[in-house]
């Protein structure tokens, strides 16, 4: 197992221990507890280089969640640096509203060429978030136009994760997001998680399938598809916890949608760009052509903010050949079609392309089984996942997969574990999600699973003593 080491390249410098104070008083966090909003610091990062960063106190370790899914090349790539700088000297920015750039056009061209079916055309934005955002106003404009103001509700799942803006919020099903939250939850209707570890015991894989089949069915005929607009969904619902669906699942959604002039849209901000070895998933692992992808994270590995939504050509076909040529699509962002964003996913795609998602698509097998292993404790219930993500859920009884419901940091426990021992972990109440940088070695996966196993075993103990957990 790799040890961890002394900062070599930077030393901790005395402004560090000011990061942390400023930070308690003027910044405030992303999803805080009213208890310390705008009065809270965080684990202080220095350094990264390929899959490892370095703490404020000099500890290197593992970027298990690869910062927040996003750095697939790693930390520390010197050509996508120097395509930044260059790309800021030719060209910093441009307004999308009246110009256009370069590296935006090339970039559409070659994100098409991934896309499966008809996707052929794609809208920049900033991130994830307002990509889902876009996808859902870009819905309820082509209903307006097509003259079908009454086809604008959204079918959405528990376990959801599809952003931070209200409307893509409205869609998020993990009951913890939306506790204190408002949300546009008269155009939203959610079904259940296609989750296979939380089905009924006593239901086989195939009668939980045709059930999320059959109660999708059944809403649409409820509801009425004159009146749903949209099916959005993650291919894998990553926040969720990693939440792999049955085989053909998706399939059989995607042709009810297509049977009720529904629009798919597959939310691919995790799964696109390398995760699951393919620049996205939607046609390469699950043989579904939805009508949008959205997409964000990986396309710059974390570099820069970007994300976007593919489009059908269909749809802008049906736009161009309506009864009113002058319906204006009012939707747009500062920084939409960002140059340096789009040269920087020009080259992040030609790394991915070069030999990344070959080495991802080689190494996830090995990923994937190794984790596995740590289904021999017992306080995992299960491990699961595709590509190079994962989750380790905990539970308090294997024999009725409950959670951990007298501790709800077992997650955070095993991270802090972990943390000294050389491995960040993204935690999960109760689960912890791995999802490391797509340049991973065996060797480091062997080095991650033998941390993980570590800190996992002393998180058992602290259980046993605390009496929390019999085990």
């Amino acid at each position: 197992m790799a040890a961890a080491r002394e900062i070599t390249a930077r030393e901790v410098e005395p402004g560090d221990d000011d990061a942390v104070e400023l930070a308690k008083r003027h910044l405030v966090q992303p999803w805080p507890y009213a208890g310390s909003v705008g009065a809270e610091a965080r684990a202080l990062i220095g350094e990264g280089d390929g899959i490892y960063i370095t703490d404020a106190s000099g500890k290197r370790l593992i970027d298990g969640p690869a910062g927040m899914w996003c750095l697939n090349v790693g930390h520390r790539r010197e050509e996508l640096a120097r395509v930044m700088y260059d790309q800021a000297m030719a060209l910093s920015y441009n307004t999308p509203w009246y110009t256009m750039n370069a590296p935006s056009a090339e970039l559409a061209k070659r994100i098409a060429g991934h896309a499966p079916g008809d996707l052929s055309h794609t809208f920049f934005t900033t991130g994830g978030s307002s990509a889902v955002e876009t996808a859902l106003r870009f819905m309820q404009f082509y209903n307006n136009v097509r003259g079908r103001p009454e086809k604008k509700l959204i079918l959405s799942r528990g376990g959801a994760y599809h952003g931070s803006t209200y409307l893509s919020a409205s869609l998020n099903g993990r009951p913890r997001d939306r506790d204190w939250m408002d949300g546009a939850d008269e155009l939203v209707v959610k079904l259940s998680s296609p989750d296979p570890f939380r089905r009924p015991k006593e239901m086989s894989i195939t009668a939980f399938t045709d059930f999320l089949v059959d109660q999708f069915r059944d809403t649409v005929a409820r509801v009425g598809a004159d009146k749903i607009g949209a099916f959005v969904g993650e291919p894998v619902q990553a926040s969720g916890g990693v939440v792999v669906p049955p085989e053909g699942y998706l399939r059989r959604i995607r042709q009810i949608c297509r049977d009720n002039d529904i629009l798919y849209v597959s939310d691919e901000v995790v799964t696109g760009f390398g995760r699951l070895g393919h620049v996205f998933a939607s046609g390469e692992v699950f043989g579904i052509d939805p009508d949008m992808i959205t997409f964000a994270k990986g396309v710059t590995s974390g570099y820069f903010p970007l994300g976007g939504v593919i489009i059908s050509e269909r749809l802008l076909e049906q736009l161009r050949h309506s009864n009113h040529p002058d319906a204006l699509f009012g939707h747009g962002l500062t920084y939409t079609s960002h140059p340096i964003g789009c040269a920087v996913a020009l080259k992040n795609l030609d790394i991915l392309e070069e030999s990344v998602l070959a080495h991802a698509r080689e190494v996830a097998p090995y990923f994937q089984a190794r984790l596995k292993t740590l289904e021999e404790l017992p306080l995992v219930g299960e491990v699961r996942g595709m590509g190079l993500m994962a989750c380790i859920e905990c539970v308090a009884d294997r024999e009725s997969r409950n959670p951990l419901q007298l501790d709800k940091d077992v997650g955070k426990r095993i991270d802090a574990h972990c943390h000294e021992l050389g491995l960040l972990v993204r935690p999960l109440i109760n689960m912890c999600v791995m999802s490391p940088p797509l340049i991973i070695s065996r060797e480091q996966i062997d080095d991650m699973v033998t941390i993980l196993r570590e800190g996992i075993s002393r998180t058992m103990d602290d259980l046993r003593k605390e009496g929390v957990w019999r085990g």
